[in-house]
C-alpha cells in the first residue's frame, strides 16, 4: 500500500507550522502508523526537535524517522520513504520558492495552519493558489485559536469563506505545545488526558480521513 504523503505548508511564518507537524507525527504513531518526517524548512526546527527526541527515546525517535533534505532531491527522498512508511509528513519552508512547490507537488494532501488574524488570512492565499495550481487537495487547520472573542470569530468566519475545506477540529493557543517540544516530546506524551492532547488526536484522525 502506498504511503499517505502530507505536506504542512504556510507562507506566513509564526503560524505554528512546525509545531503542528511535530505533534501530528507523534499522534500518527499513536494510531499505529509508521511515520517519516521530511524537514525542508531552512530553519530546521523540526530536525532539532527530532534530535532531542532521539536522545530521549533512542534510535528512530520513538517510532518517528526524520530526514533533512532540500531542493530537487526532495521528491526522490519522499518516494524512497513512501516505500517503507505509512505516512510521510513534510515540513515545508515559509515561502513560495522551489522547495515549497516540490513539497506541495509531492503531497496527497496539503495541511495549511491558519491563525484567526487578518494577516494570516491574507498570507494564506499564495499557499492555496500553489496547491490549486498543483491540483493537490487542501485542508485548512485553525491553529493557535484564542479564547472566544469578536475578532477571532470574525476571522474564523472569513476563513470559512475561502472556498476550501476547513478542519472541524480547532487547535487552541496553549503553552503546553511548545513546552512539550522543548523536551523532544509531544503533548500526547506529557499530558495525555489534556484538552490539547485530545485536539491533536482528533485532528490527526480528521487529516487521515481527508487524505483518503
Amino acid at each position: 500500500m502506498a504511503a499517505t504523503v502530507i505536506t504542512v505548508a504556510q507562507q506566513k511564518g509564526g503560524a505554528g507550522k512546525t509545531t503542528l507537524a511535530a505533534h501530528l507525527a507523534v499522534a500518527f504513531t499513536a494510531m499505529k502508523r509508521s511515520v517519516a518526517i521530511v524537514d525542508i524548512d531552512p530553519q530546521q526546527s523540526l530536525s532539532a526537535w527530532y534530535r532531542m527526541r532521539e536522545a530521549a527515546f533512542g534510535d528512530a525517535g520513538a517510532g518517528v524517522l526524520a530526514s533533512q533534505i532540500k531542493g530537487w532531491r526532495t521528491k526522490n527522498e519522499v518516494d524512497r520513504l513512501a516505500r517503507d512508511y505509512d505516512i510521510v509528513l513534510i515540513d515545508s519552508p515559509p515561502h513560495m520558492e522551489t522547495e515549497a512547490k516540490i513539497a506541495v507537488r509531492a503531497a496527497g494532501l496539503v495541511v495549511v495552519p491558519v491563525q484567526p488574524s487578518p494577516m494570516d488570512l491574507w498570507a494564506t492565499q499564495p499557499t492555496l493558489e500553489l496547491a490549486r495550481a498543483e491540483k493537490v487537495p487542501v485542508l485548512i487547520v485553525l491553529n493557535r485559536v484564542p479564547p472566544r472573542g469578536t475578532l477571532a470569530e470574525a476571522m474564523i468566519a472569513a476563513i470559512g469563506e475561502l472556498g476550501v475545506p476547513v478542519a472541524r477540529t480547532r487547535v487552541g493557543n496553549r503553552a503546553v505545545f511548545a513546552s512539550a517540544l522543548a523536551e523532544g516530546r509531544a503533548v500526547g506524551e506529557v499530558q495525555p488526558r489534556s484538552k490539547a492532547a485530545k485536539e491533536i488526536a482528533a485532528l490527526a484522525k480528521e487529516i487521515l480521513k481527508a487524505a483518503g
